[in-house]
């Protein structure tokens, strides 16, 4: 019994709740899972995991062995990565999870060109808006466009942008230019969802942040879509500036309420601290700073 690759099922099993979902990563059929994880309470004469047709949960053993495994195995990936470092060949598969917009906009161009400098690293890309735990191990990089971080990562700053309100010329001369946040309960709004604000716009009122939920007739997850469908005259939106600075630069979209506009936000690389870092990791985020960094201000977003 190799006891390390059935404690590497159990840690999965754990992180991504089903036998199924383990068997589909590893290519392996549910039912050889199943055996790793007899084999492993077998081998430890107790049970790791109460098991219902319904879900999956930790037993107290089961919860202690996990977090000492989680543990062991990263030791592991992390010596094996360190040892490689050796050969000072920069390889491996690097998985990145970004937000829909930044990532589709901008992150390509830049791991093209980290790529070409480093042939031999695989970058797994997603895409998605929601704020992933780098703990489960399902990314090595989050990148975030966030105004808070959480605890227990390391963040380097790559880029700001600016959280701005927009809207068309022929919506604004139908319904008019709002001048005050209280009036846009009296507008047609946009909304951005999937965000850490959820269904509320921000604003700077004096000095203060001040939320405000719109009045939203539309509402979707992706920014491009939600400049295109405010282009079109369908109501008012907040989005980052990258999101919608060519919809400006065309005459598409006009800022409105810049006056309450929040001090911009940040878009950080986050990764776990770790005692040895992989090349792979280290080099694509020393990178990343330096590409966004030497980017022309009239390059960054357009």
């Amino acid at each position: 019994m190799d006891k390390l690759n059935n404690m590497r099922v159990f840690c999965r099993i754990v992180e991504l709740g089903t036998f199924a979902a383990v068997a589909r990563e590893m290519n392996l059929s549910a039912m050889m899972i199943s055996k790793y994880m007899t084999q492993l309470e077998e081998s430890l004469g107790v049970a790791l995991l109460n098991r219902t047709t319904r879900q999956i949960s930790l037993t107290e053993a089961g919860d202690i062995y996990y977090h000492r495994s989680k543990q062991l195995m990263d030791d592991f990936s992390e010596l094996d990565e360190y040892t490689s470092q050796l050969g000072q060949r920069v390889k491996g598969t690097l998985k990145i999870s970004a937000p829909i917009d930044f990532g589709g906009l901008y992150l390509v161009g830049a791991i093209d060109a980290y790529q070409r400098q480093y042939p031999d690293v695989k970058v797994l890309m997603t895409l998605h808006n929601n704020r992933v735990d780098l703990s489960k191990g399902s990314f090595d990089l989050s990148l975030l466009v966030t105004v808070s971080l959480d605890l227990g990562v390391v963040a380097r700053k790559l880029a700001e942008t600016k959280l701005c309100t927009y809207a068309s010329p022929n919506y604004l001369n139908q319904y008019g230019t709002p001048e005050h946040i209280d009036q846009l309960a009296l507008h047609r709004c946009l909304l951005y969802i999937d965000t850490p604000h959820h269904d509320y716009w921000l604003f700077k009122q004096h000095t203060q942040e001040v939320k405000v939920k719109p009045n939203w007739y539309f509402c979707s997850n992706n920014g491009r879509a939600l400049c295109q469908a405010a282009a079109l005259g369908m109501g008012i939106i907040q989005v980052p500036e990258i999101s919608a600075v060519n919809y400006v630069e065309q005459g598409k979209l006009i800022e409105v309420l810049p006056d309450f506009q929040i001090p911009p936000i940040t878009i950080y690389a986050t990764y776990l601290q770790r005692r040895f870092l992989p090349a792979k990791l280290t080099t694509v985020v020393d990178f990343m700073v330096a590409y966004f960094a030497e980017l022309k201000p009239t390059e960054k977003f357009n």
